[in-house]
């Protein structure tokens, strides 16, 4: 059978909704495809942990701490499935790591911009987790089994983690002036880097068109964006909160809510490398790396030592 009948045979697969697994033929680009955009999901979850780990010692009450470390927690959790689910397609964990550690791998840009104050943990968990659902349960249904299964449990958590961040800022805007103001700050740096995290729009991607032929994306950036704005907006009115957006209006006809234009250039910069924390993101998880050498290294020589009794209890026998 050539290479273009396993490609037709492949894509009636996807078109009838049948699942891609590991020992399964597939085309190397959509390969690729799949383990840039795993790869860029857990790179997003591990480094999205540094923001808010800022915020551990500076909760404002044990309830608050305890459930930050929770939150933090299940995202090092959503890393390491996404990173399981890489490796099923042939690459190595620690090629992934090294490349993130180098500042070859690309992560969501919304991870760049700094953590001013406790409403951050708010805005992050209401505006970054939700984003991160509208664009994670249609991954659900990815034509890539092991990602699909993965995405299951990291979408229930990410609705905790919406309704955990929400809260903080309903608590906010019901308290005094200064804490309501400190609400509509967040919201105001948070808002357009939250659009932006849906990627380039259809028109400027150079990705998406293949991911969503391919069924490993369901909706298009824009698509996404749009629902993310109409689900937002009346959340916004409830909390209060103006959305920072002169240009925002309802639209009778088509039924939505119409935004103003991005500033992709800040966008791209940020991409690139050159945005307010990108520097310090990438030295924060090498040091992390670092710091947690002897963990790895002991876990590897307890792992070998155990082997090694299990194998002479078996010549014993």
């Amino acid at each position: 059978m050539t290479t273009i009948d396993l490609e037709e045979q492949f894509m009636k697969r996807v078109a009838a909704d049948e699942k891609v697994e590991p020992k399964d033929w597939m085309p190397e680009k959509y390969r690729k495809t799949l383990i840039r955009q795993i790869a860029q999901h857990a790179h997003s979850e591990v480094v999205g942990m540094l923001p808010e780990a800022n915020y551990i010692s500076r909760a404002p009450s044990l309830r608050r701490k305890a459930a930050l470390l929770a939150k933090i927690q299940d995202e090092g959790g959503h890393g390491l499935y996404l990173y399981c689910a890489a490796e099923t397609l042939g690459v190595e964990r620690d090629t992934l790591i090294e490349e993130l550690h180098s500042g070859k791998a690309k992560y969501s840009s919304i991870f760049n911009y700094p953590t001013l104050s406790w409403a951050d943990m708010g805005a992050i968990g209401w505006l970054v987790d939700g984003a991160a659902i509208l664009n994670q349960v249609p991954l659900c249904k990815c034509s890539y089994g092991p990602y699909a299964r993965a995405m299951v449990r990291v979408c229930k958590e990410e609705s905790f983690h919406q309704r955990q961040g929400y809260e903080i800022l309903l608590t906010l805007c019901n308290g005094s002036a200064d804490q309501k103001q400190m609400a509509q700050d967040s919201l105001n740096r948070w808002w357009w880097p939250s659009l932006m995290m849906f990627g380039p729009s259809d028109a400027d991607s150079t990705n998406s068109e293949y991911s969503m032929k391919t069924k490993i994306k369901r909706f298009s950036n824009d698509e996404l964006r749009q629902k993310f704005v109409d689900a937002t907006k009346p959340q916004a009115d409830i909390l209060g909160l103006t959305i920072p957006d002169p240009d925002l209006k309802f639209n009778e006809q088509t039924r939505h809510w119409e935004y103003g234009e991005i500033d992709w250039e800040e966008f791209h910069n940020v991409v690139q490398g050159n945005g307010v924390c990108n520097k310090i993101r990438l030295r924060e998880r090498n040091e992390a790396w670092d710091n947690g050498k002897w963990v790895r290294e002991a876990a590897t020589a307890y792992a070998e030592k155990r082997e090694q009794r299990k194998n002479e209890s078996k010549q014993v026998a």
